[in-house]
């Protein structure tokens, strides 16, 4: 069996590329008996389980070709694609991981997460998550018309793109005392969301942060029990 770790995809019809690039890698792990694990933002904007495109079409068609050769898909939800739920997950017998998700592996306990909720210091964003996220809030979004929510998130993601211009680095990245909370009771913590690939040795435990795709590659994880002393790396994805 493979465990499959990636995140940040930001999958939309103006990238045709990283679609191409994530139904490669459907395809590339298909005959592996993988559980492919999607920490977060797969896609760059997610206006309701109701919407449906082309482009879409094509992807949920590999993702069903990838559970019937006996793989499955685990998803937890980012800051772009939070709505997304199990109407959508149900055509390709998905499952939806709850934040934080506790995963075993032989005999190391993995902690995964999209990574937001680590990034304690960006004081704005955590109160306008907690905000976004009111069970009633998105119960009364979701019964909007498609064409405003689609507005809608045009609008959070030019806002996004401008507070981020001008908060610093550091804010944006995650708190090393939010880092020692999640690793408390786990072995390794895997996230992503700050987009700066690495693998962070914290004395005897790891904090693993997966790549966003970009515009030829990605970085990824994947975890093959079956092998002896595996060493723990990302691996780089090339589309």
């Amino acid at each position: 069996m493979t465990y499959l770790f990636i995140s940040d995809l930001h999958l939309s019809p103006e990238h045709p590329r990283l679609v191409r690039g994530f139904l490669d890698l459907l395809d590339s792990y298909k005959d592996r008996n993988t559980q492919l694990y999607i920490l977060g933002d797969w896609f760059n904007a997610w206006i309701g389980d109701d919407y449906t495109a082309p482009w879409l079409d094509e992807i949920v068609h590999a993702l069903q070709k990838f559970n019937r050769a006996g793989n499955h898909v685990y998803f937890q939800a980012g800051n772009r694609d939070f709505v997304l739920g199990n109407k959508f997950l149900k055509q390709f017998n998905g499952t939806l991981l709850t934040e934080p998700a506790i995963l075993k592996i032989s005999q190391t306990t993995y902690r995964l997460e999209h990574g937001d909720l680590l990034c304690t210091d960006d004081v704005s964003y955590q109160k306008f998550r907690k905000i976004i996220r009111n069970p009633l809030l998105l119960g009364f979004l979701k019964r909007l018309p498609l064409s405003f929510r689609q507005k809608l998130a045009n609008g959070f993601r030019k806002k996004s793109a401008e507070t981020k211009q001008v908060k610093s680095y550091d804010i944006m990245d995650v708190n090393q005392f939010a880092v020692k909370v999640a690793l408390e009771h786990v072995d390794v913590l895997i996230h992503g969301h700050t987009h700066r690939a690495a693998i962070h040795e914290l004395r005897d435990k790891k904090r693993i942060v997966l790549g966003d795709w970009r515009a030829h590659e990605a970085r990824i994880l994947e975890i093959n029990p079956e092998q002896d002393n595996q060493k723990l790396e990302l691996k780089i994805w090339s589309y």
